[in-house]
């Protein structure tokens, strides 16, 4: 059954990333979780499967283009894929509906959700002052940067669903300078694919996945992506990503305000147990 609360707030995620480009794990999960009351761990699960459907559409459609440069796409799958698979596997070792799951992915969860928003706000800034300071960049270590960064994008996403939007196509614009920035995006979507699909599989096969809530998600976020995408260019850019960045700060700080009463009720419940 399709849930027409899931496919509006799909639709205003699919929006809102079709207009800013900002991937829909940084506002998809923390929506699922704190309107919608879904468990951190069945939210970034949920969301990986729902991320890897809506990047292989966008990735289609830039390979159209010819927008992708499979070379940097296959650098950063060297790094993530193995990085996701270890994630994966010492994940397996929790109980992801346990206390210490919750805490682990909310806590990543929110520096991933405040690192988004800082690249927002200042990565343009951030862009022009490493451009002005290198000039020429060695291909060797570009290549061995390129698959560390995948690998640190790999323990991210397995683990808050976010990091291969915004984060990954800023670091990929400081490393390749030379490259347009529409050869950026593309590669990056490309690469989020394998990353968030095998992602998102791992935490199927840990069941922590909503089937009927990716399905009412994707009827309303793939013509939310289509519209925002038209409006992409009526609406300023610097404006939205502002605005994208105030939520994401706000929600991120909600996140650790909940999770620290969390584990302080828990701490507490321990210590009444512990002293007689």
């Amino acid at each position: 059954m399709i849930d027409p609360l899931y496919s509006l707030s799909g639709f205003v995620v699919g929006m809102l990333v079709g207009m800013t480009g900002v991937g829909g794990g940084s506002l998809m999960t923390p929506l699922l979780i704190l309107l919608f009351g879904v468990h951190p761990a069945t939210a970034v699960g949920t969301d990986l499967l729902y991320a890897a459907a809506t990047k292989t559409v966008g990735s289609m459609v830039h390979g159209y283009a010819r927008s992708i440069d499979w070379r940097v796409v296959l650098r950063l799958a060297t790094g993530s894929v193995p990085a996701t698979v270890v994630t994966l596997a010492l994940l397996s070792l929790f109980n992801l509906n346990g206390d210490a799951a919750r805490s682990l992915i909310t806590l990543v969860l929110s520096v991933a959700l405040f690192s988004t928003a800082l690249v927002l706000v200042f990565g343009a800034s951030l862009v022009a002052a490493y451009r002005s300071r290198v000039k020429q960049v060695d291909p060797a270590r570009t290549a061995a940067m390129t698959v560390a960064v995948g690998a640190v994008l790999g323990v991210l996403v397995s683990i808050s669903s976010v990091g291969a939007g915004a984060i990954g196509v800023v670091i990929l614009v400081m490393l390749y300078p030379q490259m347009p920035i529409a050869r950026v995006v593309g590669s990056d979507i490309a690469h989020a694919v394998p990353l968030t699909l095998i992602a998102g599989i791992g935490h199927w096969m840990m069941g922590s996945v909503d089937w009927q809530i990716i399905a009412s998600l994707l009827v309303g976020s793939l013509p939310g992506i289509a519209l925002g995408s038209i409006f992409a260019h009526r609406v300023p850019e610097r404006a939205l990503q502002v605005v994208l960045a105030i939520t994401l700060f706000v929600v991120a700080s909600r996140i650790v305000a909940d999770h620290a009463s969390t584990a302080s009720s828990i701490i507490t419940s321990f210590t009444r147990r512990a002293v007689p």
